[in-house]
């Protein structure tokens, strides 16, 4: 049962956090200004050319937050595993005190006054250019194919240098299965948002792909393609700035970043298609097919149409909160992510 005294002062203890990380005085380098921006799991501050990570203290099936040292221990992980595709730009982590006198500072130095004390801990980072950032550029129109050349290198270097995930084909299996019966549950409590009549068939055609294509993604691990990758990415974690850098993995969750290269680029590409630039997708394929062994299309297929309904589910996710940001952008999204599957698998024949 859930302590409403408990949660009102860890709320209210964040909301004096985010307040004091609002405002220039609260970092050594005094930017003019500071931005704040507000996630489900943290809340990043832009503050001049350098950005600061605040994680909630929040708890889910999937991660946990809830005490000062399991923040501490995430920052930390976050930054080592972010540091294998952006090296140059995690920083470190950083103390956030309460001094002696019950005000706030940044321990930006590591030698905190006397009688203060840790509250709290921060992933700072290099601030990207966000004009440079994936989606932005998809969005302006601005993307070459020189930019997402660099991108593949990367990628391509980063996979050939990943040892085979310490993972058994039945437990990789299994993971598509629990992921496909979360997504089922909630498109079909939800379909009628989404003028649903076509969702439980293309819930049939995926669970029906995985079935037929077991012994391949079986296979995938026992040649050891299923590596620790990324987890999440999307157009939106990648900078197309020099060097290019991929930020944001999935470091609060080891199982979700044990994934086929070849299922994250056909991820990175479907949401670069539904952004306007489906070519990005087979490029990127194309430049790690060296690395990643021989992938069919029939298992590009089923990898594209299951992420998809896994996005379609956490874009109706958000219409179960009780104040939804952008509550009119959900609905029409997970469409559009159903109607993206169907046609990968209409593309395989599936």
């Amino acid at each position: 049962m859930i302590d409403p005294v408990a949660q009102r002062s860890r709320s209210d203890e964040l909301a004096a956090k985010v307040a004091f990380l609002r405002t220039p005085r609260a970092y050594p380098h005094a930017p003019a200004s500071v931005e704040a921006i507000e996630t489900n799991m943290a809340w990043v501050f832009l503050a001049g050319d350098r950005a600061y990570k605040l994680k909630k203290p929040v708890r889910y099936p999937f991660l946990d937050f809830s005490t000062r040292e399991l923040r501490e221990r995430d920052c930390a992980q976050e930054v080592r595993l972010n540091r294998r595709l952006a090296p140059g730009v995690y920083r470190g982590v950083v103390a956030l005190l309460e001094t002696a006198d019950g005000s706030l500072a940044l321990d930006a130095d590591g030698a905190p006054p006397a009688g203060a004390r840790v509250v709290d801990w921060l992933v700072r980072m290099r601030r990207l250019p966000e004009a440079r950032m994936l989606d932005r550029a998809i969005a302006a129109g601005s993307v070459r194919t020189e930019d997402i050349d660099r991108v593949g290198r990367v990628l391509r270097a980063f996979y050939a240098g990943l040892a085979p995930a310490a993972i058994a084909p039945a437990a990789f299996l299994a993971r598509f299965a629990r992921e496909q019966g979360t997504t089922r549950e909630l498109l079909m409590q939800m379909q009628e948002r989404i003028d649903g009549g076509s969702v439980e068939q293309v819930l049939d055609r995926v669970d029906a792909a995985m079935h037929a294509l077991a012994d391949s993604l079986a296979r995938r691990v026992t040649e050891g393609h299923v590596v620790e990758g990324h987890g999440d990415l999307r157009p939106e974690h990648v900078c197309l700035a020099e060097p290019v850098a991929i930020i944001d993995c999935l470091e609060f969750n080891l199982e979700l970043r044990l994934v086929d290269p070849a299922e994250e680029l056909v991820f990175l590409g479907l949401e670069c298609e539904l952004a306007g630039a489906a070519w990005v997708g087979p490029r990127l394929l194309a430049h790690c097919s060296g690395v990643i062994g021989e992938v069919s299309p029939a298992l590009c297929a089923f990898y594209k149409a299951h992420r998809a309904l896994v996005r379609a589910r956490l874009a109706l996710a958000h219409l179960h909160q009780p104040a939804a940001r952008e509550a009119g952008k959900w609905a029409p999204l997970a469409r559009r992510y159903l109607e993206a599957g169907a046609a990968a698998l209409d593309g395989a024949g599936l």
